[in-house]
């Protein structure tokens, strides 16, 4: 095989170009092209559960290759720092055996070539695997143990008091994989009946009526019913503005922020004959909306727009009900994108208020009155959430906080909070606002 076949169809080697994609380009993982480039499934699963597992433990593997090197490497060489992530990853977290995290890793430096350096991995991994216990007990005394970085554990901190340290133990755990049930497709029984016979388990959500856990994860192209639009992949945290709210058949219904679509989806499967209108700024995304809408057999009317500028967009018909699922920092959804504790800067905090701000001001008009708006973040960080909603309140004497007492979330001076973990959900925001008639 050649040097260039095997750096193509490397697992290592594609996870440390998704790691560069990430910290060197800002990209999202999701969005990097790495894991493309290998075509057997067995690799590319790899590839992608060794990225996840290093940002989601970074802060952590930083700190211990810091400890494991004599000194520290210079920044043209920051790839074989990642390299040695890699292989304290697999040997700290997998637990895998030595010669897979130390022998295949150390020997990646070869094909990117650094041949040096394939000594120097392989002795600081054996080093580790070494030391192990003495490293992790003192990493139990360091804020690097928490893998955070450190303005988003004080802001959560803040935040949080009594709860801080669960949500980030939350955001370091890998997320179950939930189903949205399209109702409006046949046989929802027989679709467990499908998945159970084609080796998963499930498990009912005790909020959301249409979530359906399933074990193992799986690439959902590969189950059963997904081409033919009998589910969705959708967090129950995220089908929760379904029954906030509440639509009801020939209500004119606006989805703000609708990309990807899911809520958009889940409202069309939830109540037949809704007048609803979906806006995203990006043409790609709203592209993605039609897509997902194709495939469960749905329909709306679906604009390139920004919510914010309704004198681009609006016709002048006022809307029975909003959704403003708003642009946040989405701190509420690390456990499913971790490079969202690297990628996030302090300073994108306040610009994330300031859109929020904007929108809802934009919005309110355009709700008839006795109408309802449901404000959604996926964020923990309360001046996105019940400060925000504290802040409209006080400039909108005709909004009233009508936020229902519900089982699920705490309880907030306005809307409410689900913390991440809580019965297996991402973390969410949501607050019910009524305009006065």
């Amino acid at each position: 095989m050649s040097a260039n076949k095997g750096k193509r169809r490397n697992p290592r080697l594609a996870a440390l170009s998704a790691l560069s994609d990430v910290l060197d380009d800002g990209q999202n993982l999701t969005d990097s092209g790495a894991f493309s480039r290998l075509d057997d499934k067995r690799d590319y699963a790899l590839a992608r559960h060794l990225a996840y597992g290093v940002l989601r433990w970074l802060g952590a593997l930083d700190w211990l290759a810091g400890e494991l090197l004599e000194k520290p490497l210079k920044r043209r060489d920051q790839d074989v720092v990642r390299l040695i992530w890699l292989g304290l990853q697999q040997l700290w977290h997998d637990q895998v055996a030595s010669h897979a995290a130390v022998n295949e890793t150390a020997g990646c430096a070869r094909l990117i070539g650094k041949p040096w350096a394939v000594g120097l991995i392989n002795a600081v991994l054996r080093r580790f695997q070494r030391e192990q216990a003495g490293l992790l007990r003192r990493l139990q005394d360091t804020e690097q143990r928490f893998a955070h970085p450190d303005w988003l554990r004080e802001a959560i901190q803040a935040d949080w008091p009594d709860h801080w340290q669960a949500i980030l133990d939350a955001n370091n755990r890998k997320a179950p994989m939930w189903l949205r049930i399209n109702r409006r497709r046949d046989g929802v029984e027989n679709l467990l009946a499908e998945l159970v016979a084609a080796g998963y388990t499930f498990n009912e959500h005790p909020y959301a009526a249409d979530a359906v856990s399933i074990d193992p994860a799986s690439g959902v192209e590969q189950l059963p019913g997904f081409a033919e639009g009998r589910f969705s992949v959708q967090d129950p945290a995220a089908q929760l503005a379904k029954d906030l709210l509440a639509p009801r058949p020939g209500e004119h219904v606006l989805d703000a922020c609708a990309a990807p679509g899911g809520k958009t989806a889940h409202l069309l499967e939830s109540c037949t004959k809704l007048d609803l209108l979906a806006l995203d700024r990006q043409a790609g995304r709203a592209e993605k909306i039609r897509q997902s809408l194709a495939r469960l057999g749905l329909r709306a009317d679906i604009r390139v727009a920004d919510a914010s500028s309704s004198d681009e967009w609006w016709d002048g018909k006022p809307f029975d009900k909003i959704l403003l699922d708003a642009p946040c920092t989405a701190t509420g959804v690390i456990r499913r994108h971790p490079e969202i504790k690297w990628l996030r800067k302090p300073e994108q905090v306040n610009k994330s208020v300031q859109a929020q701000r904007a929108l809802l001001a934009a919005l309110w008009p355009l709700l008839k009155p006795g109408g309802s708006l449901v404000y959604a973040t996926c964020s923990v960080l309360k001046c996105e959430n019940s400060q925000q909603i504290q802040h409209f309140l006080a400039q909108h004497p005709d909004a009233s906080d009508q936020t229902p007492a519900v089982e699920w979330g705490l309880v907030e001076p306005r809307g409410r909070q689900v913390l991440p973990g809580e019965a297996q959900m991402d973390g969410f925001f949501y607050a019910v606002l009524r305009k006065s008639a």
